[in-house]
C-alpha cells in the first residue's frame, strides 16, 4: 500500500535508491565512520527487550542495529527498493511496505515502546499527510512510549531545495496527537539543541 499522492522521497529517487543508499553506508562503515548513531541514541532511551517501530526504515540500518542490541523491531517503508536491502540483510525481521500515513491500518500490534523516524523521514512525507502520520505513530505507542524524530530544518540539512517542516509545525502535530515534549537535541549524539538546521525531538505518550 502506497499513498497515491506520492511522498517527497519517491519524487526525489523514483523508488530506486535502495542499492545506492546501502552501498553508501557500507562504505562509510568500512572507513571507520560510526553509522549507528541513531540506533545508539534510541537504545539509550529504551529498557532491555523493548518493541520498536522504525518508521521510514529504509534499508533497515537503525532497526537491524537495535535488534542486534536485543530489541524487537518492525520496519515500515514505502520504498520497495530500500526494503529489498533490509530483507536481504535481515530476512528474519518484520518489514512492511506501506506509506506511513497507512501505518495504523497495517494490523500491527499496538503498544510499541518507541517509534523512531530517522533520516529526514518527516520532511519527506507526502505533503499534507504529516499530522496524520504523527497521529498514527502515536496511536501505536504504549502509555509512556516515545516518538523520536530527527530531521533537517534548512536546505543544508535536507535533500531538498528548502525546508518543508519547522519545529513549531512538528510540535503542533505532536500535541494534536496527544504527545508531550520530553527533550530536543542538536545531534544523535545527544547534544542539547540551542538552534540550528537539524534537530532530534523526543516526545512521549502520557
Amino acid at each position: 500500500m502506497v499513498d497515491e499522492r506520492g511522498n517527497r522521497w519517491s519524487e526525489l529517487t523514483g523508488g530506486e535508491a535502495g542499492e545506492r543508499y546501502a552501498a553508501r553506508f557500507a562504505a562509510l562503515a568500512e572507513s571507520g565512520t560510526d553509522v549507528h548513531g541513531e540506533a545508539h541514541f534510541c537504545a539509550g532511551l529504551l529498557a532491555p527487550g523493548s518493541r520498536v517501530l522504525d518508521a521510514g526504515c529504509g534499508t533497515g540500518r537503525v532497526a537491524i542495529r537495535l535488534a542486534e542490541l536485543g530489541h524487537s523491531c518492525t520496519g515500515v517503508d514505502a520504498d520497495a527498493s530500500m526494503l529489498a536491502q533490509a530483507r536481504r540483510r535481515a530476512p528474519e525481521m518484520a518489514w512492511c511496505e506501506a506509506d506511513l500515513v497507512e501505518v495504523a491500518d497495517l494490523g500491527l500490534e499496538p503498544g510499541f515502546d518507541m517509534a523512531v523516524a530517522a533520516g529526514n523521514v518527516v520532511p519527506l512525507l507526502a505533503p499534507g499527510t504529516e499530522p496524520a502520520v504523527v497521529s498514527a505513530l502515536a496511536s501505536l505507542l504504549r502509555p509512556g512510549g516515545l516518538l523520536v524524530a530527527g530531521f533537517g530544518l534548512d536546505a543544508d540539512h535536507l535533500p531538498l531545495a528548502e525546508a518543508t517542516v519547522t519545529l513549531a509545525h512538528y510540535d503542533t502535530w505532536c500535541a494534536g496527537a496527544g504527545l508531550e515534549p520530553l527533550s530536543r537535541h542538536a545531534t544523535w549524539d545527544g547534544d542539547a539543541y540551542t538552534g540550528g538546521g537539524y534537530a532530534v525531538s523526543v516526545h512521549r505518550r502520557p
